[in-house]
């Protein structure tokens, strides 16, 4: 059953964080424990396809609402590696062993920050439909349905919440694969997402800013192995960013599925895990 508690760290915020076990019990299988990091917008709840990979594996599941998300304290202007001090301060909280992180979408880069930053904790790290570093390039921005919002956060938080004043999504920047996903196994996905919305862009605005800035990070440092999935049909992240993704890392794999977009990529996510544990010797 999941939980959901609020854990402190050393700013003065908390952090609310939903738990597969009991609060503070040891990680299950061998001792290691999946960390999931949500994609933009979430709450940070547990949803039940990642829970059912991670019961079939043994495995304890952990997530969190990154500042600004679900019931976690706001943190305007933070990076993409203030992730490693925030999943640093719940593994003590909750007296974690091993990790794997792996993050969905906006979560992707904040698994791969924490894939550098504890390098002494994480095995291994998936990101499934992530993004690649912001370097001002026109690639980055190549082949999303809807780049507004982004460009936005290039430019500024205050430009950035502008944009949110009128922003809306756009239908077309999902395939009919994700649609079928969203109308089945990843239902609580998209009703996780409307709730995270309905409570206010601050979170959002603070993820499209960090992820267009330096991400405090670099991918050279990332030592556990890394699996990047990428959907050759995802409008929302295109494909390219996990071939950087790769070129990037020192210990990268991108598998890539032809049929899939941004969300049906997700059915990926029991065999990326098998694959992430088996590199890692787990």
């Amino acid at each position: 059953m999941s939980s959901g508690r609020d854990v402190d760290v050393a700013d003065g915020r908390v952090l609310r964080v939903h738990d597969s076990g009991p609060p503070g019990a040891p990680g299950r299988g061998d001792g290691v424990t999946l960390v999931w990091h949500h994609g933009s917008p979430q709450t940070g709840a547990l949803l039940e396809p990642v829970l059912a990979t991670a019961a079939a594996r043994g495995l304890r599941l952990v997530s969190y609402g990154r500042p600004g998300y679900g019931g976690s304290t706001p943190r305007p202007g933070r990076d993409v590696a203030s992730a490693a001090e925030d999943v640093a301060a719940v593994a003590e909280a909750l007296r974690l062993g091993r990790l794997v992180v792996v993050g969905a979408s906006g979560g992707g880069p904040h698994a791969l920050a924490c894939a550098a930053l504890l390098a002494d904790r994480v095995v291994g790290a998936v990101s499934l439909a992530g993004l690649a570093p912001f370097r001002d390039e026109r690639w980055w921005f190549d082949g999303m349905a809807d780049e507004a919002a982004l460009r936005a956060a290039a430019r500024g938080r205050d430009a950035r919440l502008r944009h949110a004043e009128h922003d809306a999504f756009d239908p077309s920047s999902f395939v009919d694969a994700d649609w079928e996903a969203l109308a089945g196994p990843w239902a609580d996905l998209g009703a996780d997402a409307q709730r995270a919305g309905a409570a206010g862009p601050g979170g959002l605005v603070d993820d499209d800013v960090a992820f267009t800035r330096d991400w405090g990070v670099d991918l050279a440092d990332v030592r556990p192995p890394v699996l990047c999935v990428h959907g050759d049909r995802d409008r929302v992240v295109p494909p390219a960013h996990g071939r950087r993704l790769v070129d990037a890392l020192p210990r990268g794999e991108v598998w890539t599925r032809p049929a899939d977009g941004h969300v049906s990529v997700l059915a990926a996510l029991p065999a990326a895990l098998d694959r992430i544990l088996a590199v890692a010797g787990r």
